[in-house]
């Protein structure tokens, strides 16, 4: 075992005496060192039960016959960090997450390795390091927060009334300052969004990572879908433990399962559903750290074949209906997406991708699609269970994970069986949350990129959340120099119908940090110009962006791309289905431009950011951190 460079031999007698004194006993230097990597942080309400969960996998790793050990990573809530300078520190903390977590695999040689992150950096951040160790692991995150409920009918968990989440909390900024919303009805939504712990309720990046992770075969079914308050959730957090035992034993490591095939099966999920568009980026960053090269250019290929059957918060359906997590669940979850891709357009998915169950995506979605004939009993009692919310807050969630950890210890078994166990529901998908291919909303998948003057290298937009009539648009520049000077903007009546605000400087090297742009495009829509008026920025977007909003714009404006040439009134040109982004510009005036144009002096001058800045590629590269990017900028600033 890879552990035993610690343990074994005479010349580890003093690592030994080290790890009695942590608790481990004699009969443990024969059993594989487990590591548990959590993410609990309190003020993060997707990671503040963490704590509990981890505990409960700890005992479940004992009892299977591991030696657990538990250790905890730094996570941004990015809702939390937004609208001032902590949120240039989202993005860096997924590079900051990665190599902490190389610190401690490498520096204590465990054999095996639990993630259990929930959240947007910290998926991605654990995922990265994963593949740059190469050492057996399973992912099984915190679970998705139940969605909130006003104009309630039923009082009860899961009762009847008009479902809200973060983003309409946001989005009431908006409507309450051009007084759409009264003050009461303001504080009613800030009140109700985010009723329970877990990743918050829609298909934004947290849970869009959640779920891609079980495409690309690194967690076990249920992982994206399960609601963090449900007991069916403690279940999964069982499984995952007992099988990391199992990928040791079989050395299935991530390399062995993250190949080119595993995330073309991750990135049609996401175009099938209508993922995040921060999807993407940390897709690329991933596939870099397993040493996979993929692209930009092949999103494009999968869009053009990749349908999109599935309608997630922010996106809306044509008949207004607004589906959270909780509904993809009681649907089927992600397996049951991928199950209408097989039997829509067979041959799309890699089924013979292998996955962390040890088995191929193929085995798994033929005993996990609720629509296959050959589903498990397990895995439809497990999609009925998991979707009922309990109202639980993270008090009663940690009561529940400690009595169920209390029970592991002691030898007993788990009552699995959710509160409210008599609600039923008529059928497994009474709202269509997940379609067929021969209904999908469209035959093109919810992401594409668009390359053009303005984006060489390329920028991104979540098409699944497009209106129709903002599809192609051209229109007159408003530019600002930063997030906040745009929240001003819009906020003061600066944008009208049919201009393109464009929000530069916010690139990864430029921000620095590439903050998210979900307060100006909230507030875009909150004011009433959602369906006039088109975004496009070098930053990037929340998961709970929708609308006209093209980000990623590469090369950035800080590196001397187009987007920093740009002046106000500049017309701007898109057509998201002939994958076009554009200023209508001759080259000789952006020559006269570039030549003129000097780069912005750093905003950021100090700590880890001012490090940050001189290492990090831009959004086309998966804003990943490349020592070369500094060796260059040696040789500038000490030219031979």
């Amino acid at each position: 075992m890879r552990s035993d460079v610690i343990k074994k031999g005479p010349e580890r007698a003093p690592h030994r005496s080290l790890l009695r004194a942590t608790g481990v006993r004699e009969s443990d230097w024969d059993k594989p060192f487990i590591a548990i990597c959590s993410s609990h942080v309190e003020i993060i309400p997707g990671h503040v039960h963490l704590d509990a969960v981890g505990y409960f996998v700890r005992e479940v790793v004992r009892a299977a016959g591991g030696v657990p050990f538990l250790f905890h990573t730094i996570g941004v809530d990015d809702g939390i960090a937004m609208g001032h300078e902590g949120m240039k520190y989202s993005l860096p903390s997924r590079e900051l997450i990665a190599d902490s977590v190389e610190t401690m695999l490498h520096a204590h040689a465990f054999d095996g390795m639990i993630c259990i992150p929930n959240c947007d950096k910290i998926v991605p951040g654990m995922l990265m390091a994963a593949m740059r160790c190469n050492i057996p692991t399973i992912f099984v995150s915190g679970g998705p927060m139940e969605a909130g409920l006003l104009d309630v009918v039923n009082a009860a968990p899961g009762g009847n009334g008009r479902k809200v989440d973060l983003i309409n909390a946001f989005m009431a900024v908006g409507e309450h300052q051009i007084g759409k919303i009264s003050d009461e009805e303001f504080y009613r939504i800030e009140q109700a969004a985010c009723p329970t712990c877990g990743s918050c309720s829609g298909m934004f990046t947290a849970n869009s990572m959640n779920c891609l992770s079980e495409a690309l075969g690194m967690a076990l079914p249920g992982n994206g879908t399960i609601l963090a308050t449900n007991e069916t959730r403690i279940g999964l957090y069982q499984r995952a433990a007992r099988q990391i035992l199992e990928l040791v034993k079989r050395d299935i490591k991530p390399r062995d399962i993250c190949t080119q095939a595993a995330f073309d099966n991750a990135m049609i999920l996401d175009m099938a559903m209508g993922g995040s568009t921060n999807t993407l980026l940390h897709t690329l960053a991933i596939a870099a750290e397993a040493g996979v090269d993929y692209g930009m250019d092949r999103i494009n290929e999968l869009s053009q074949k990749t349908p999109n059957i599935c309608k997630v918060a922010p996106s809306s359906t044509p008949d207004g209906w607004t589906y959270h997590i909780q509904d993809v669940q009681r649907a089927g979850g992600i397996h049951t997406i991928l199950g209408a891709l097989v039997r829509g357009k067979p041959g799309l998915l890699h089924e013979d991708c292998l996955t962390v169950t040890g088995r191929t995506l193929g085995d798994n979605i033929r005993e996990w699609d609720l629509r296959s004939k050959a589903v498990t009993k397990e895995a439809l009692a497990t999609m009925a269970n998991g979707a009922i919310p309990s109202g639980r807050g993270v008090d009663a969630v940690r009561a529940m994970l400690r009595a169920a950890t209390e029970k592991v210890a002691a030898g007993q078994p788990l009552d699995l069986t959710p509160q409210g166990k008599d609600w039923v529901h008529p059928k497994w998908d009474p709202m269509h949350c997940i379609r067929e291919v021969s209904n999908a909303y469209s035959q093109e998948g919810g992401l594409t990129i668009l390359y053009g003057n303005l984006a060489p290298e390329g920028s991104v937009v979540k098409t699944a959340g497009v209106d129709p009539e903002m599809m192609a648009h051209t229109g007159p520049a408003v530019i600002f120099e930063s997030q906040e000077e745009a929240c001003a903007g819009i906020l003061a009546g600066k944008v009208k119908p049919g201009d393109v605000v464009v929000i530069r400087n916010e690139g990864p090297k430029g921000g620095p940090g590439m903050q998210e742009m979900l307060s100006p495009t909230s507030y875009i829509k909150g004011v009433g110009l959602g369906k006039s008026v088109a975004l496009i920025t070098d930053g990037r977007f929340s998961g709970g962006t929708a609308g006209a909003c093209i980000g990623h714009v590469s090369p950035e404006a800080a590196e001397g791309g187009v987007i920093g040439l740009l002046r106000d009134g500049d017309m701007i040109h898109f057509d998201i289905r002939r994958q076009i982004l554009e200023v209508k510009l001759s080259e000789e005036e952006l020559e006269r431009r570039r030549a003129a144009w000097r780069p912005p002096e750093p905003r950021l001058n100090h700590g880890w950011m001012a490090r940050y800045q001189k290492l990090v590629a831009n959004a086309a590269r998966g804003a990943i951190l490349d020592p070369e990017r500094l060796k260059a900028a040696r040789q500038v600033a000490s030219p031979a």
